[in-house]
Order: C-alpha cells, then sequence, then structure tokens
C-alpha cells in the first residue's frame, strides 16, 4: 500500500513541540519521516530522541527518523575519536549536561542513532537532511557538500526533495521550484515554528502543519 507522507523538520531538542506536532500525525494513513537533527540546541534532546525510538517501537514500519549532522557530530564526540570540541562549540555542550547522570539512555541512544539512514525515497520523492548537489559522494558524512552538511542550491534528482537543515527565514516551510525542493527546517529552536507537511506518495503537497515553538523548549537569550 502506497501511503501518503507526514513530513516533519528539525526538532532540535524542542520535546514539547514536537509531542504537539505529532498529534496531527495520522499514523494509520500516513508514513512519518523526520529529517534528522533530533538533538541540541533545545531544553530536551534526550528526550526527543526517547520519544522517537518509541514512536518507531510503536508504529512498526510507519515511521523513518533520518540522520542529521548534529546526530553524526554527537557520535563522533562519544565514539572512539571523541572527544569533539567542535560540536560542544555549537550545541554539543548542553546535550552532554542533558545527559548527565543517564549513563545507561545515552547508550541506547547512540546505539539507536548509529542506525539512522541518510536518506528514505520513492520513485517520487527524495528525503535527506540537507540534500543532493553537485558532488561526487552525496553520502559521505565528512562531505560539506553532501546531504549531512549541504548549504546553498540543491540539484534538481527528476524527484521532489525533501530536506531540513538550513533554517526558512519566514518560520513557514519554501518550495525551490528550479531544483523542485521543499525546505522544512522552520527554526523550532530560535523560536519560530517546528512544520510538517503533508505529501502523497507521488509528492503532491496535501498540506502543512505549523506548530509554534513552545516555551518551555527554548532558553530566551
Amino acid at each position: 500500500m502506497n501511503h501518503n507522507l507526514f513530513l516533519i523538520g528539525d526538532v532540535h531538542g524542542c520535546y514539547h513541540t514536537f509531542r504537539e506536532l505529532l498529534a496531527q500525525w495520522r499514523p494509520e494513513e500516513e508514513l512519518l519521516v523526520q529529517t534528522g537533527d533530533l538533538v541540541d540546541r533545545g531544553r530536551f534532546g534526550p528526550e526527543c530522541v526517547q520519544l522517537a525510538l518509541e514512536l518507531e517501537r510503536q508504529y512498526p514500519g510507519r515511521t523513518v527518523f533520518l540522520l542529521g549532522n548534529h546526530e553524526h557530530e554527537m557520535l563522533k564526540h562519544f565514539g572512539p575519536t571523541g572527544p569533539n570540541p567542535a560540536w560542544l562549540g555549537w550545541g554539543g555542550r548542553a546535550t552532554v549536561q542533558q545527559y548527565q547522570g543517564r549513563p545507561e539512555l545515552l547508550q541506547q541512544h547512540l546505539g539507536w542513532l548509529r542506525q539512522r539512514p541518510f536518506t528514505w525515497e520513492n520513485d517520487y520523492v527524495l528525503v535527506s537532511h540537507a540534500g543532493f548537489a553537485h558532488t561526487d559522494a552525496p553520502l559521505d558524512a565528512e562531505n560539506m557538500d553532501g546531504v549531512l552538511w549541504r548549504r546553498g542550491p540543491l540539484r534538481n534528482m527528476g524527484r521532489r526533495q525533501v530536506v531540513g537543515h538550513t533554517p526558512t527565514d519566514t518560520g513557514a516551510p519554501t518550495f525551490d521550484a528550479a531544483a523542485n525542493v521543499l525546505y522544512i527546517d522552520t527554526g523550532a529552536c530560535f523560536g519560530r515554528n517546528l512544520s510538517a507537511l503533508r505529501l502523497s506518495f507521488t509528492g503532491e503537497l496535501l498540506g502543512e502543519v505549523l506548530t509554534p515553538t513552545s516555551l518551555l523548549d527554548i532558553v530566551l537569550t
């Protein structure tokens, strides 16, 4: 059965906002695909990962949580090559603090995050964290023009791309018609919105859901 898609942008520790948005998901008829970056910046990274993990268990085959660059850098920090000072400077320090005193939870989450895929795709739709551009190795996790890191114009892949990673200025999803790309990171961790798009199996836009960021989730500076 070819289900419709419920595509969620970057969550970045905004747990209460994430839960509120998920109330709009119809698991009996929609496949949930999230663009990565569950952790960092917001106040509840571990809770966001745990919620995603539990959704995957509760709705087998109905959820896909992709790898984001923030999870990639977190895995490096806690892996054999760690620590990762660069990551600590752009969001990781708060995430490390959020996991303090919870070593078993951290290990469980690291194991789950290591299994996150780079992409979800069908014949019509291609979802990744940052998108496919003109580069020789888009699935190289260290390639700054690859699917974890790309900033700037993307390549028209002959399918509709859906990406997060680069926050939109408006707090709403944007569309690049030339490349056929929908951008759905709408700056939840900056106090804007957490967004979801409804797409048909063939990539037709059916609707959008904008959930304003809960002030419980962010530290306003």
